[in-house]
């Protein structure tokens, strides 16, 4: 059974969080339209000596959202998630979940490891923890952890996808596992979103068609090439940051590389330091999952969720004549 904070969306959708595009923007938008918004604390970075970053994301964010609650009582905004990088190299990791216990976060999303200590601390603000997983291994020793749910990074997804069918990986966590289960890969329509439930997920998770809009902290050509490209045009490499991910071979081209032929490149190691030399190197290389043949065009969030409700809400009439 799903917790409450995640039974009263307009549709079953967690949008993801993503890499620098991901920011409040985009969050208060997903939210003010009915799903959940997302981003990674680590999208929050200031100039050293600053103030944190993080803490401004989350008080706006917060009290945006407040607003429109209080202004439209009859269709409140979804909550909002951040996602923890729980990596060694992620030296922020303890403050960022300081910073997130004390304004109450109410979704956690975890990824690159299941730490108790940070389920823990989303217990003891009231939030609920849930863990992004590549394998059904994975997947239990996440809620051995302490998560409360789990979300299955399959084969098509953006950003450090998994190589496991769909149909597969959820099968094999139902398998044990009732609780609240998400689904990435490839979901781009709200008769995707269907299908994900159908096979046996609460709800689908979705990044890649959020970069092409209005509020996307994405560079215009980044967002056409979301609008140009399809799945043919998806490459998976571990190349770029040392785990394998999905990316747009015409961004790769560009930072003049060959997508037919990175081996011959030199690999980066998964680092999360901000002062990472790769990263800088490689920020032209965007990623993407494989279900971006369904975007056409750059519109806004509320625009694209309103699309999602509709398809969603035919295929669950068509499905019922079956």
């Amino acid at each position: 059974m799903l917790p409450p904070i995640l039974q009263k969306l307009r549709i079953p959708v967690v949008g993801s969080p993503m890499f620098i595009v991901s920011g409040p923007e985009l969050v208060i938008a997903q939210c003010k339209a009915g799903i959940v918004g997302s981003f990674p604390a680590l999208n929050a970075r200031e100039p050293d000596g600053e103030p944190p970053l993080l803490e401004a994301w989350l008080t706006r964010i917060n009290e945006e959202l407040d607003r429109h609650n209080q202004a439209h009582p009859d269709r409140p905004a979804a909550p909002f998630a951040v996602n923890q990088i729980v990596h060694r190299s992620n030296a922020r990791l303890e403050r960022d979940i300081e910073i997130c216990h004390r304004h109450k976060v109410p979704i956690w999303i975890t990824s690159l490891g299941a730490r108790v200590e940070v389920n823990a601390a989303a217990h003891d603000c009231g939030g609920i923890a849930l863990h992004d997983i590549i394998n059904n291994v994975f997947a239990r020793k996440a809620i051995e952890k302490g998560a409360d749910g789990l979300i299955a990074v399959a084969a098509g997804a953006g950003g450090h996808a998994g190589l496991q069918s769909p149909f597969a990986l959820v099968q094999e966590i139902r398998d044990w596992f009732d609780g609240p289960l998400l689904l990435s890969g490839a979901i781009a329509t709200g008769r995707a979103v269907l299908a994900a439930q159908v096979m046996g997920a609460d709800l689908a998770y979705i990044g890649s068609p959020f970069i092409a809009t209005t509020e996307a902290n994405a560079q215009p050509e980044y967002k056409q090439m979301i609008c140009d490209s399809g799945a043919m045009d998806i490459v998976t490499s571990s190349l770029f940051t040392g785990v394998s991910g999905n990316y747009l071979a015409p961004s790769i081209r560009k930072a003049g590389l060959d997508p037919d032929n990175l081996a011959a490149a030199d690999a980066a190691s998964m680092n999360f330091d901000n002062s990472a030399s790769k990263a800088k190197a490689w920020s032209q290389v965007w990623g993407s999952g494989q279900g971006i043949g369904a975007v056409r065009e750059i519109v806004p969030a509320g625009e694209r969720i309103d699309r999602l409700a509709r398809e969603y809400a035919e295929a669950r009439q068509e499905t019922a004549r079956l």
